[in-house]
Parts: C-alpha cells; structure tokens; sequence
C-alpha cells in the first residue's frame, strides 16, 4: 500500500494522492477547462457542488480506497507553478497469482500538447510496480479514441485485443482495445 504523503518527480511534475490543501488549485484548474475539444474530451464541468466540504470528502474516498487496495488515485500537479494538470489512476482488478490494474488518466485540456499526458503516466507506471507492486497495468480504450491510443503506445504499452462489449457506457455495452505493459518492461 501506499503512504499518503508519498511523492514522485519528474522533471516537470509531481505526482501524488490529492490533499485538503489543493482544494482551490484543484478547483481553479477545473474551472479554466477549455470547452469540449472532442468526443472524449468533457471539457468544462458544473463545478458548484465542489465545496470545500465536498474535496475533504473526496481526498478522503480516495485515502479510504487505496488503504483497501480497490484503486490509487494520483494528482498531477507542474513543478514550476503547482498547477493541478490531472490525474492518474490504477484500479485494482486482481491481486494474488495476477498483480493486476487498470489506468486511468485524464490531463485538463488547457495543458494538452505539451508532453504532461506522458510524463505523468510514465512516472505513474513506475509508482505501479515499484510501490503499489502491480505486474500488470492495462488501458481501456474507446476504439476510436486516437489520443489515449496514442499515449498508451509512447508509454510503451502494447495492444493486445479487442475486447468485445466490455464496458457499459452511454448507455450501451461498448468494444475497447486493451493495451497492457508488464513490470518487466520498466
């Protein structure tokens, strides 16, 4: 399991669990989100229900989750100005013989373009099989969603399969390509 305070680097970011200090941060960069860029892509969110109140309950949902193994939700936030860019995130989908999660990753769309997507994730992978001791990391990806394709791939993730109504989303069981990277490749 991973400490709360634990913190990674890179050479532009820090990655690490969310706390009750990033709250306005975290809020200011939601609130500076670009509209939509595309289908994948949120863009700006309604934000009003994310009091203060609202984050500490959140931070401590994720704390709660990762002392239980169910997932570990990292922050990433850039070294030179500690703007919050995104997330990334491992659930866990199976211990024992297996060692086994799925990445998630969002970076805001105000900061796309600019590398942030692969720094953090590379350096996330790492926090995966170094501290959280996965074997095996695997990405979910829409079909058509060419930008997390193209991360997972920069990253050294592989494609494996197309797996066949795998996830229910808009309201409809939908195919995703699985990429995956082993810890023997970090």
């Amino acid at each position: 399991m991973i400490k709360f305070d634990y913190l990674s680097e890179t050479k532009r970011l820090f990655i690490r669990p969310l706390q009750e200090r990033d709250y306005k941060n975290w809020l200011n960069e939601f609130n500076n989100r670009l509209p939509s860029q595309h289908k994948y892509d949120v863009g700006r969110i309604d934000m009003s229900e994310c009091t203060r109140e609202w984050f500490t309950n959140l931070v401590e949902n994720h704390q709660q989750i990762a002392i239980n193994d169910i997932a570990h939700v990292f922050a990433v936030f850039r070294k030179d100005d500690g703007k919050h860019l995104g997330t990334v995130d491992f659930s866990t989908l199976a211990r024992g013989d297996f060692q086994w999660a799925r990445i998630g990753y969002t970076i805001h769309n105000q900061y796309w373009q600019k590398g942030y997507g692969k720094e953090a994730v590379s350096e996330a992978l790492h926090i995966a099989f170094k501290k959280l001791n996965f074997h095996r990391v695997e990405a979910h990806i829409n079909l058509d969603n060419s930008a997390s394709i193209h991360l997972a791939k920069s990253v050294g993730m592989e494609f494996e399969c197309i797996r066949k109504g795998f996830i229910f989303e808009h309201d409809e069981w939908t195919d995703h390509r699985v990429y995956y990277i082993n810890s023997m490749k970090q």
